[in-house]
């Protein structure tokens, strides 16, 4: 726990207004800022007119938007990250031999983050990048990583997430989705079928360390219109399997 006197308020509430920005909501007004922060307006403005007056955010009278140069503030740190660099060789490889996008991600409370990604083609209507974040609860990689976890934490973070349904295929009921995490854990990967976005179907697989721990999760996304959710699992996941074990070599 930190001490008091070592802890900046306003440098938390900064980073909260930045943290507020979301792929799904890119354009905030300062009473949205508020409202999704729990800052009092004043605050909120203060804090989004810094961003501002620093180059990292725009600011068109109404809403405020984040600029390229907020990515200096994590891109350098995932860039860092020995994980990412020793995925993207393999990513790149994987992507290039399947003809799909492939990622790597991690779990981050009720959420994944991307941290490394090879583009075929884009088959979602936002842009995935590293740093990117989608629901874990409805995405496979999401999954995969739930299935590592231990029943009861796995179920905490089910019961944390909001289960708005995304697509009319989004699972909605804890229970029914705890059942497809059971499902993945026994089969050793997940697919999604068009519960995230309408026209994406995706196949994952659980990354593991060389002592045996699950560090990531590993995925491919296919547009719907290619290949069923059935026919997912016999066209790219031997190919998967093969990157999974190669990692498992090398990881630590």
């Amino acid at each position: 726990m930190v001490n008091k006197t070592d802890f900046i308020a306003s440098l938390a509430k900064g980073l909260g207004v930045i943290e507020a920005f979301r792929a799904e909501r890119p354009r905030l007004s300062i009473a949205e800022v508020a409202e999704a922060t729990g800052l009092d307006r004043a605050t909120a403005r203060r804090c989004l007119l810094t961003l501002h007056e620093l180059g990292y955010a725009d600011y068109d009278g109404k809403f405020f938007t984040l600029t390229p140069r907020i990515l200096r503030l994590g891109m350098g740190a995932l860039a860092a990250m020995p994980l990412a660099q020793l995925v993207q060789p393999w990513l790149d490889q994987l992507s290039e031999q399947i003809g799909q996008s492939t990622s790597v991600s991690i779990l981050d409370g009720t959420e994944i983050v991307y941290l490394a990604r090879a583009a075929q083609r884009r088959v979602m209507s936002i842009g995935l990048m590293p740093g990117s974040r989608l629901p874990a609860h409805c995405t496979s990689m999401g999954r995969v990583l739930l299935a590592a976890l231990p029943e009861p934490e796995a179920r905490a973070i089910i019961e944390q997430s909001d289960l708005t349904p995304r697509t009319a295929y989004s699972l909605t009921a804890p229970d029914e989705i705890m059942a497809r995490i059971r499902q993945t854990r026994a089969d050793g990967h997940a697919v999604i079928d068009q519960e995230v976005e309408l026209g994406l179907r995706s196949l994952a697989v659980p990354l593991w360390n060389a002592h045996g721990r699950v560090v990531a999760a590993l995925n491919t996304g296919v547009a719907a219109v290619q290949s069923s959710a059935g026919e997912l699992a016999p066209l790219y996941l031997p190919a998967l399997l093969r990157v999974q074990e190669g990692l498992r070599r090398v990881l630590r």
